[in-house]
Formats: C-alpha cells, structure tokens, sequence
C-alpha cells in the first residue's frame, strides 16, 4: 500500500457533514480538520494511482458538499 493525500475543499457550514461521509469509505485511514484554503486532509491507501484516481473521482467527489480537491500520491523510494 502506498499513503496518499488528498485535500478537500467544502461548501461553507458543510464540513462536518463531509467529515461524517468520509468515515464511511474504507479507503481512508485518516482524516483531520484544518484551517486555511482546504477544510479537510484525508489520507487513502491504495495500490497504484489508477486506484487512487478511481477513489478520488468516483467516490470522495461525489460527496454532496465538495467543491475541490487536491491529490498528492505517494511514491515508493
């Protein structure tokens, strides 16, 4: 598995209600809160960047109250 990040911009006063939707994806191991440009950082396992992109795409986008993200993919040294 490689770690990868994703930051996710919300509509205003529906961060929690994106928070909740997140836990229900397996993919993601970790999420927190932030302040600043990006409301959440999520961290999701997956096995290459077409999984990746898949998660991202067809599932972390279609929740109601995202309005952008941004992938940082992992990499093996």
């Amino acid at each position: 598995m490689i770690a990868n990040f994703v930051l996710i911009k919300t509509r205003p006063g529906q961060e929690c209600d994106v928070y909740d939707e997140l836990k229900y994806l397996p993919e993601i191991i970790e999420f927190h809160q932030l302040f600043g440009e990006y409301d959440l950082i999520i961290k999701v396992k997956a096995e290459d960047l077409n999984e990746l992109s898949k998660i991202v795409v067809n599932k972390i986008r279609h929740i109601e109250g995202v309005i952008d993200t941004k992938t940082l993919p992992g990499i093996k040294f």
